[in-house]
């Protein structure tokens, strides 16, 4: 098989969540754990950093993984998902795991894995664990894929813990309750292991506190630190932070929740510091000014032109989408056009309610099947006194908005993860 029948064969062999939701989640390690023993535990041959939460994990584990690689260490990085190409997934030193490795992993051990019938995300987290001690990191940086207790990330004992708020998503799996979803992501606290918490409400800093008691670990509140005294958002994009620590940092990433984010980061950098990590100050300044270039990050509050400007983030929650509208209204422009479409189990009637009524919708659906059809979004949201379009494609959608467009307008490209994957796929 040829890279682009390999990723074909993965995507239909193993159940992919992106496209059929609840019918890709295996509540478990057990596959997990016997992938682990049959490629000899790869993840004990490096450090970790593990990073759960509801919204946040991506910027917080790319920003983490570039001040490690500024700091001079082989860093593996694991995400998900990916937004145009698989090999996104996996990383070392910001470079994609390459096509090759992945034919010749799948060839290999697709006669072991086979009668497992593992998940797509079991099968990719071995293949990246595999990668990462093959290729001999010295530390990787591991995003969960879902919750946390039981997400097949969860084997590793990493060096820090950090967990980044908890929103209301995946409720079916985790839970209908803050706390309750709270105790999902806590799973990844370990004995004795440090843990950083971003972003906490009265129903999950007890759940938080329990945990840590029980695992006896170091638990930091990071908005209790005030790390972060001051901010301020750049014209070219981005944030000027100003810190206890670290002096005058610039953030590339642009987006209101980032300076949580920022937050969140610089505990966890000082609990590395404190574990022996040979981090500078320059180090941190350098890794957050250049995130996108060092480790490949996209898709957070990203300006892809200036005449109309047009900016996609990939924030598809309740969580996500309350920063989005905040930033929408600290913008000048003409006029707004926002592209957006929604996958179909999201809580789509209270982000419909959060997004503002003076924009000119373009409702679209992502190439992906649990996309909610396009119609339908147009239909649902009109409820809610938002007018617009229906396009069946993002390229469409798209399309239109920048046939519509004039200079001093901006375009908005959202609502999942997926929309923005499609629009990148053919911008890019």
């Amino acid at each position: 098989m040829d890279y682009k029948e390999t990723i074909e064969y993965l995507f239909n062999s193993a159940p992919l969540f992106q496209n059929i939701g609840a019918g890709a989640y295996k509540e478990g390690l057990s596959n997990t754990k016997v992938l682990d023993e049959h490629f000899a535990h790869p993840h004990l041959s490096f450090k970790t950093i593990h990073v759960a939460g509801t919204n946040g994990k991506g910027s917080c584990s790319h920003t983490m993984a570039s001040i490690l690689q500024k700091a001079g260490y082989k860093v593996g990085l694991y995400t998900s998902p990916h937004l145009v190409d698989f090999r996104e997934r996996i990383r070392v030193n910001g470079k994609p795991i390459s096509e090759q490795y992945v034919i010749d992993f799948v060839e290999r051990e697709k006669a072991f894995f086979e009668p497992l019938h593992p998940s797509f995300f079991e099968l990719t987290t071995a293949l990246a664990f595999k990668f990462f001690a093959d290729e001999k990191v010295d530390v990787a940086v591991i995003e969960v894929g879902l919750g946390g207790r039981l997400d097949c990330t969860n084997i590793i004992t990493p060096d820090v813990s950090i967990i980044t708020n908890i929103s209301f998503d995946h409720v079916q799996f985790l839970g209908d309750t803050l706390a309750k979803i709270a105790g999902e992501k806590a799973g990844i606290i370990k004995q004795g292991v440090p843990v950083v918490i971003g972003e906490t409400t009265p129903e999950t800093k007890p759940v938080f506190m329990s945990k840590a008691e029980e695992m006896n670990a170091p638990i930091v509140f990071a908005e209790e630190q005030d790390e972060v005294t001051g901010e301020c958002i750049l014209a070219k994009g981005g944030f000027d932070y100003q810190t206890k620590s670290f002096g005058l940092i610039t953030g590339e990433l642009g987006g209101l929740c980032q300076t949580k984010n920022t937050r969140t980061i610089l505990e966890a950098i000082k609990q590395l510091i404190g574990k022996g990590y040979r981090i500078t100050t320059q180090n941190v300044k350098d890794g957050f000014a250049t995130v996108c270039e060092t480790t490949g990050l996209m898709g957070r509050w990203q300006k892809l032109s200036d005449k109309p400007r047009v900016i996609c983030d990939t924030g598809h929650n309740v969580g996500g989408i309350q920063y989005i509208v905040k930033q929408l209204e600290l913008q000048e422009y003409n006029n707004l056009r926002i592209v957006m479409g929604m996958v179909n189990d999201k809580d789509i009637s209270t982000v419909l309610g959060m997004m503002p009524q003076d924009a000119t919708y373009y409702f679209t659906q992502a190439s992906v099947k649990r996309a909610m059809p396009c119609h339908e979004f147009k239909d649902k949201a009109g409820e809610y006194g938002l007018k617009g379009e229906a396009f069946a494609t993002v390229r469409d959608a798209f399309g239109k908005a920048l046939g519509d467009a004039q200079d001093d307008d901006l375009i908005f490209v959202g609502g999942s993860s997926f929309i923005v994957a499609d629009l990148l796929s053919f911008v890019k």
